[in-house]
């Protein structure tokens, strides 16, 4: 067999392996119901809170790069709640069992970012949206913390 045909038999076996589980995971998936998370406002606290926290540190970087050092604590505190939040989040969806206790930590580390994000609201939108995302997502960690 010439290696033209070995690569053609080796494509159609790959695309009839994949048109097979295409088609199981296709029918697996008609049976099934999702259900929303039994946490779903903390899903979407943090949600808004990583999409706002983004929006300030990217913000934060460019004034940064514009020598505005005074932007640097509010930009280490969103990048260290980016983190936090984004496993929070997870493990909300996920309703893990350390939820209680992860979401008490993080609910430090939000009033931690809103303390810092406050002290730039009145001159920087994004800082103000993400003080604020922070203060919802605080709430919710409360809410089901340990």
């Amino acid at each position: 067999m010439d290696r033209r045909a070995a690569l053609g038999t080796l494509a159609a076996a790959g695309f009839a392996a994949f048109a097979a589980n295409s088609a199981s995971a296709e029918e697996h998936n008609h049976h099934h119901h999702q259900a929303g998370p039994k946490y779903q406002a903390l899903v979407d606290s943090a949600q808004s809170c990583l999409a706002t926290g983004e929006a300030c540190l990217s913000h934060c970087l460019e004034l940064l790069g514009n020598g505005d050092k005074e932007m640097a604590a509010c930009a280490k505190s969103v990048n260290q709640m980016l983190s936090m939040v984004e496993t929070l989040r997870k493990l909300a969806i996920a309703e893990s069992k350390f939820l209680p206790r992860y979401a008490s930590l993080c609910a430090e580390m939000c009033a931690d970012c809103e303390k810092e994000c406050r002290k730039h609201e009145n001159k920087h939108a994004e800082c103000k949206a993400c003080a604020n995302s922070c203060a919802a997502c605080l709430k919710e960690c409360k809410s089901v913390s340990a």
